[in-house]
């Protein structure tokens, strides 16, 4: 059985990584009128300022609450947000990469380790909706963007949960799936989201956004398609 708060609002855990697209997941999940329980992962990753963009976001949405989460997946490194490994700059995720490549900013498994987390959490707070920003139009090549990864959790859940087993089934809701970056910038300012709280960058360059990782190029591709002002400061116009 679904908890509610006090204000009879289902409870929704959302990923909140600070990033934009997790940003316009939880302003919808708000929307829907769930009571946001938003989870951020500090997972060692390079660009640790998104941290302090999830924070400010978090409030700004009025979460019940917000866990911050530590796990060390430099720990077992494969990614350039988790290794020593360049973070690449030449418009990879722009259709300027080898076809069918995943790109090295890649994190092993991320998003299953991570809606894993949020899974623990609906149970343990008797909530049984999850958001994240997911998107299978501008998402690099990486594998756990796509509805098949949404659908194969969700069965997954419903076996490896006491909840699931006992039929109380959980929902993965991926808001974003197939929107394209512009309209997500879109569907921000639909909802009244300041973009300029959240953070992109896979490689910050002296508190700005590099401007020239895949990261960025996608996000400023976004503003630009979508015809909308940028607030983001890049270190590099390129």
């Amino acid at each position: 059985m679904t908890d509610m708060n006090r204000t009879g609002r289902p409870k929704a855990v959302v990923l909140l990584s600070g990033g934009l697209d997790s940003m316009v997941a939880a302003g919808l999940a708000r929307e829907a009128g769930y009571s946001l329980l938003a989870l951020t992962v500090n997972y060692n990753q390079r660009h640790l300022v998104e941290l302090a963009s999830a924070r400010r976001i978090a409030a700004e949405l009025g979460a019940e609450r917000h866990v911050v989460l530590p796990i060390d997946l430099r720990a077992f490194g494969g990614s350039s947000l988790t290794a020593d490994i360049d973070v690449p700059k030449e418009g990879v995720g722009l259709g300027e990469e080898e076809e069918g490549a995943i790109p090295v900013t890649y994190v092993p498994a991320r998003n299953t380790i991570f809606l894993s987390l949020a899974l623990g959490w609906a149970e343990a707070d008797n909530a049984r909706d999850m958001f994240l920003g997911i998107n299978a139009l501008d998402y690099s090549g990486y594998p756990d963007c796509r509805p098949a990864f949404v659908e194969a959790f969700e069965a997954l859940a419903g076996v490896a949960t006491k909840a699931g087993v006992e039929g109380n089934r959980f929902k993965v809701h991926a808001p974003l799936l197939h929107m394209t970056k512009a309209d997500i910038v879109r569907e921000a300012a639909r909802l009244g989201l300041d973009a300029g709280m959240s953070w992109s960058c896979y490689d910050p360059q002296e508190g700005q956004h590099c401007g020239l990782c895949d990261s960025c190029r996608l996000r400023r591709k976004g503003f630009e398609e979508a015809g909308l002002p940028d607030p983001t400061v890049y270190a590099s116009a390129a």
